[in-house]
């Protein structure tokens, strides 16, 4: 394989830019040109595709969000615009393309592998929800997860000064790994993820028996695939002896320089997926288990759905009341 590209799709997250870097210096070392692609599916289809120099990736490991920009692309869902975007890859004499994102990311590199055979690709993980089949952690889940600890610590300040209780909505989409693990690492006192729901009236007591045992405060996590932490602390107040106010951290997840494990995460998953091009795979996505690196198809990530852990969550419930 003489040329790749590399392109990063969907919700940007800590730790693209060490992927990138990754793919591209490992892919240098094996003598491989390297392309980026800016803007994902749209840069691919608009054909705003450039060479990456060495220097293009030097001082980048530490940098939050994605230098190759990202973007949705609703055109990509049609085999005619994919032909486009295979015909700019074909120009430049592009072979394999490396596609950092979720499953959204993996379904249109599924369909341009399927549809262009000579155009081998794989995908790396990178989404903060961590909520990819195929991989124990996403690139930039840790990060985010280190964000919403900082956030907890300072909320718990506030809480406990005014003996409140607060609602912290998480990001997540659909999946509760985010929530689940600040309520783990953060001493929450509730959670509500969508795996398993929740019992509003059951929190209530709980809280109420923690009052008139002295506790000062609480701070519930709420996952945003469950509902909105307004409307859930909106239905909760008048069954409670605490006043109530609500935080949704939002994007402030997505960002930031990538903690050490993110960055090692995307270094070794980087390299891989070149080394797999270079062997010659096609549409397959890498990950890592049990500190093991793996491979699987892409439709893998979504014909499978990444299940929270049982123990983990049980866990989190009793150490919450």
């Amino acid at each position: 394989m003489k040329s790749i590209a590399i392109l990063t799709s969907g919700g940007d997250s800590p730790g693209m830019n060490t992927a990138i870097r990754a793919a591209a210096k490992y892919a240098f070392s094996k003598g491989v040109k390297v392309f980026g692609i800016r803007r994902g599916y749209t840069g691919m289809l608009n054909d705003d595709i450039f060479e990456i120099e060495p220097k293009d990736v030097s001082g980048i490991i530490d940098r939050g969000g994605t230098m190759l920009l990202t973007a949705r692309c609703m055109e990509f869902h049609e085999a005619k615009h994919r032909q486009i975007a295979a015909d700019n890859l074909r120009k430049r004499e592009i072979e394999g393309v490396v596609v950092i994102g979720g499953d959204g990311s993996y379904r249109g590199a599924k369909n341009l592998s399927d549809e262009h055979p000579d155009i081998k690709i794989v995908g790396i993980p990178g989404t903060i929800d961590n909520d990819i089949a195929g991989t124990d952690n996403t690139i930039g889940f840790d990060t985010a997860l280190n964000t919403v600890l900082e956030a907890i610590a300072k909320i718990r300040d506030t809480a406990t000064s005014h003996e409140r209780t607060y609602f912290l909505e998480v990001m997540g989409r659909g999946s509760g790994e985010l929530a689940l693990y600040s309520c783990l690492a953060g001493g929450g006192d509730g959670l509500f993820i969508p795996e398993k729901g929740f019992a509003m009236n059951d929190l209530a007591d709980v809280i109420n028996t923690r009052r008139k045992k002295g506790k000062l405060s609480d701070l519930v996590i709420i996952s945003e695939g469950t509902g909105s932490a307004t409307e859930i602390a909106e239905r909760l107040k008048n069954k409670i002896n605490s006043s109530v106010r609500v935080t949704i951290l939002g994007h402030v997840q997505r960002g930031g320089s990538p903690s050490a494990m993110d960055r090692i995460l995307a270094t070794k998953l980087g390299a891989f997926a070149i080394e797999e091009l270079i062997n010659g795979k096609d549409g397959i996505m890498v990950g890592i288990e049990s500190n093991k690196l793996t491979t699987y198809p892409l439709s893998y990530s979504w014909e499978n759905k990444k299940v929270i852990d049982d123990k983990d969550y049980e866990l989190a419930i009793t150490l919450a009341k």
